[in-house]
C-alpha cells in the first residue's frame, strides 16, 4: 500500500449551517447514514457525518482500525472540512472514539454527546467468551437480522431502516469488523476519559442490552468531570434509529445553535 493510499481520509458528508457543528460518529455496524433520521430533525444546523475507516464508503481504506486510529481520523476529517467550532456525537463504538478525541483537548471542541456509548471502563460482561461470540454477530445477513431484532433494538423499526442496518453491518472488511469485539470493546480508556475537559451528555436507552443504563452510570459517568445522564424511554441500543426525535431534542438542548 503506497503512502498516498495510506493517507486517504475516511469519507464524510458536511452540511454547513448554524454552529456549533455536530460531528456524528457511528456504532460498530453502522455508517454515516445511521444518523439520517436525527440529521433530518436538525434543520439549519451544521452537520458532519463520517464513515469510519473500514466501514461503508471507507471500507477500502487500509488498517489498522483501532480506536486510536479512528480518533486520529476524526480529528483529520474535522480539519479537512474546515470545522473550527463543534460538538462530537458518538454512538456506541463511536462514543468511545469521541472520548479519545476529547481527551486530546482539541481546539474548537465545545462538548461531547455519548449515545449508548462504550464506557471508559469495560463492563464485567466483557469476557473473552463474550468477545468471541460478539465477533460473529455480523457473519451473515441472518445473524445481523437476529442481533438487530433480539439484542440491538427494543422497538419496531420501519422495514427500510431494518434493511439498512443489515446492509451497513455487512459493508466492511473482516479486519475492521473484528477490531471492536476482539480488542476495542475491552480497551480500558479511563485514563484518557478523565482528561476530557468539556461538558458531556450521556444518553442511555431505557432497555439497552448492549450498554445498559447501570453500566453507563457506573463505568462512564464517574470518569467524566462534567457529565449529565439522560435516559431515553422505551429505546434499546440503536437510539439514533429508534428514538430520533428524543435524541435530536437532547442534542439541541445540550448544544443549541448559536
Amino acid at each position: 500500500m503506497n503512502t498516498m493510499q495510506q493517507s486517504l481520509l475516511p469519507t464524510y458528508d458536511h452540511r454547513p449551517g448554524a454552529g456549533p457543528t455536530l460531528v456524528f460518529l457511528h456504532y460498530w455496524g453502522g455508517s454515516a447514514r445511521t444518523w439520517d433520521l436525527v440529521v433530518d430533525r436538525l434543520a439549519g444546523r451544521g452537520v458532519l457525518t463520517v464513515d469510519f475507516r473500514g466501514w461503508s464508503r471507507s471500507s477500502a481504506l487500509p488498517g489498522p482500525y483501532s480506536l486510536g486510529r479512528l480518533a486520529d481520523d476524526t480529528l483529520a476529517v474535522v480539519a479537512d472540512a474546515g470545522v473550527t467550532d463543534y460538538v462530537l456525537v458518538g454512538h456506541s463504538m463511536g462514543g468511545k472514539v469521541a472520548q479519545l478525541v476529547a481527551a486530546t483537548r482539541p481546539v474548537g471542541l465545545r462538548g461531547i454527546v455519548l449515545v449508548g456509548s462504550g464506557p471508559a471502563r469495560p463492563a464485567a460482561q466483557i469476557t473473552p467468551e463474550y468477545q468471541e461470540a460478539l465477533s460473529h454477530a455480523y457473519d451473515s445477513a441472518e445473524s445481523v437480522a437476529w442481533a438487530r431484532d433480539h439484542i440491538l433494538t427494543a422497538t419496531g423499526l420501519p422495514a427500510e431502516v431494518g434493511a439498512r442496518i443489515v446492509t451497513d453491518s455487512l459493508s466492511t472488511t473482516d479486519a475492521a469488523r473484528a477490531e471492536w469485539p476482539l480488542r476495542g470493546i475491552a480497551q480500558d480508556i479511563t485514563e484518557q476519559t478523565r482528561m476530557v475537559g468539556v461538558p458531556a451528555l450521556v444518553v442511555a436507552g431505557e432497555h439497552d442490552q448492549v450498554e445498559p443504563v447501570d453500566v453507563l452510570r457506573g463505568n462512564l459517568v464517574p470518569y467524566l468531570s462534567r457529565a449529565d445522564l439522560t435516559v431515553v424511554r422505551h429505546s434499546g441500543h440503536l437510539i439514533p434509529l429508534e428514538a430520533p426525535d428524543d435524541l435530536a431534542d437532547a442534542i439541541t438542548a445540550f448544544a443549541p445553535a448559536a
